[in-house]
């Protein structure tokens, strides 16, 4: 059961669990604005990961105990569920082709005709060792007309899917179900970190003229492509922010620790657009002298990883063949994107427009500001996730109202549950909230009852007063 305020608007915890850090946000919809009211925030360094995947239950668990806690004292919220991310380079993509009859008298598709259609898509041969992360729908094809986005209502007697299956290995996803559960917090959901990314940063005009996503983590780099408004590509590979900092650490013969801090402080990935060649210290190991070095001499140490990620990011991007699709050209994310320079550097290498993408859709109030940056962009995509479209919450918090005003809650996401919980993608809960909402409005109709949303709710109690 999900958590609520004393207003009934739901909460949603986002949980990145990283290779370099761990972070908790406890969010819920801001009434005032349709965005997302930051209420809690949990940050620590993660241990126990390595290249996405955990390798360390034990260390891992305290990590995530920490940030929960964390987040629990910020916003004085008891922390049941989270949508939890994932990534590592054993996330693997599938495009299939699913096909079905429309049987109904009238030959309208429905709701039902969609999910059997998914559900038919995703009778696929993986390895047993594999599991069905996301079923994606790419286009919809009714009797021989293709293109189609949106089906439900049209009428036809054959219809078929291009689908994107996105799958994970087995022993990797339960291993976070463990972790999380170990601690008695239910996992909601496990949602792909470059869709939760593109979730937070990506606007809409974005996703629909072409955009690509390039999520830069500690352990791995998450590609994502849409195009058309849809979710067409993905790729995860294992070069990260982490080798950029272990580059440092064994040029300039110091400790992991010192290393990130110098690379945080003083790092700069592209020599041309260095403003002012400043000279800092490198602390000395075991009593030896510290020596001086200029921001220009540690670039040279970043600059060549920074450019062979970003040409590992081109050669993927090339591979899914969309790469001349890109109207909006390339977002930058995740805390690496945080280095000086890496707007200019990415510039050069994708040739194409690249900007630095942050969080949106956060209403400043509360904690909002603190997590206005990359590094928060996994976490708030999943919080957002977690609580459905931020731009139509009030339609997911629907209430019925008798003629003696009595109000009986009916959340609009109970009836998802009902659809074989629909938020597996972006595609499906947009079909989902549709028939939703007209299941409830018409059990309304039938009572002859109103419907009337939150916020209605709100003003009219403000008027009483």
């Amino acid at each position: 059961m999900s958590s609520t305020l004393k207003n009934g608007l739901p909460i949603s915890v986002g949980l990145d669990i990283g290779t370099s850090k761990v972070c908790a946000l406890v969010t819920s919809p801001d009434p005032s604005n349709n965005t997302l009211k930051i209420l809690g925030i949990g940050i620590a360094e993660s241990e126990g990961l390595n290249r996405g995947v955990v390798v360390n239950i034990e260390k891992t668990i305290r990590s995530i105990k920490k940030v929960i806690e964390q987040a629990e004292e910020q916003s004085g919220i008891k922390i049941n569920e989270v949508t939890v991310g994932i990534a590592g380079d054993h996330i693997e993509a599938i495009k299939t082709r699913g096909i079905i009859g429309i049987s109904n008298s009238e030959q309208e598709i429905t709701q039902s005709d969609v999910e059997r259609l998914l559900k038919d898509a995703s009778k696929i041969a993986i390895p047993s060792e594999r599991k069905i992360l996301h079923v994606i729908p790419q286009d919809f094809i009714i009797d021989g007309q293709d293109g189609i986005t949106d089906p439900i209502g049209m009428s036809g007697i054959r219809m078929e899917a291009n689908v994107n299956i996105i799958t994970g290995l087995k022993t990797a996803i339960n291993n976070i179900y463990r972790c999380v559960e170990r601690l008695d917090i239910k996992v909601k959901d496990v949602i792909l970190e470059p869709i939760a990314s593109s979730k937070s940063v990506l606007l809409e005009a974005e996703k629909e003229i072409g955009v690509a996503i390039v999520d830069i983590g500690g352990g791995t780099t998450d590609v994502a492509i849409f195009e058309e408004g849809i979710y067409r590509f993905t790729s995860v590979f294992a070069l990260a922010g982490k080798h950029v900092t272990n580059d440092i650490r064994k040029v300039l013969g110091i400790v992991t620790n010192q290393a990130e801090k110098i690379k945080r402080d003083y790092g700069h990935c592209h020599g041309d657009s260095i403003m002012k060649d400043e000279v800092f210290m490198v602390p000395g190991i075991g009593g030896r002298k510290p020596m001086e070095i200029q921001k220009s001499q540690l670039c040279e140490i970043i600059q060549p990883r920074m450019q062979e990620l970003f040409e590992f990011a081109l050669a993927e991007i090339n591979r899914s063949g969309y790469s001349h699709n890109l109207g909006a050209g390339i977002v930058v994310t995740g805390g690496t994107a945080l280095l000086n320079g890496t707007e200019e550097l990415a510039k050069e290498v994708f040739g194409m427009p690249v900007k630095i993408g942050i969080p949106t859709n956060l209403s400043y109030s509360g904690l909002a500001p603190e997590v206005g940056s990359p590094v928060y962009s996994t976490a708030v995509g999943l919080a957002l996730n977690g609580i459905g479209d931020i731009n139509s919450f009030e339609i997911e918090d629907l209430t019925i109202e008798t003629e003696e005003e009595m109000i009986v809650e009916e959340p609009v996401n109970k009836v998802l549950e009902k659809e074989e919980k629909a938020k597996d993608n972006p595609v499906k809960n947009i079909f989902a909230r549709k028939v939703a909402k007209k299941e409830v409005q018409e059990k309304a109709e039938k009572k002859g009852q109103t419907v009337t949303t939150a916020v209605n709710k709100i003003k009219r109690f403000i008027e009483e007063l």
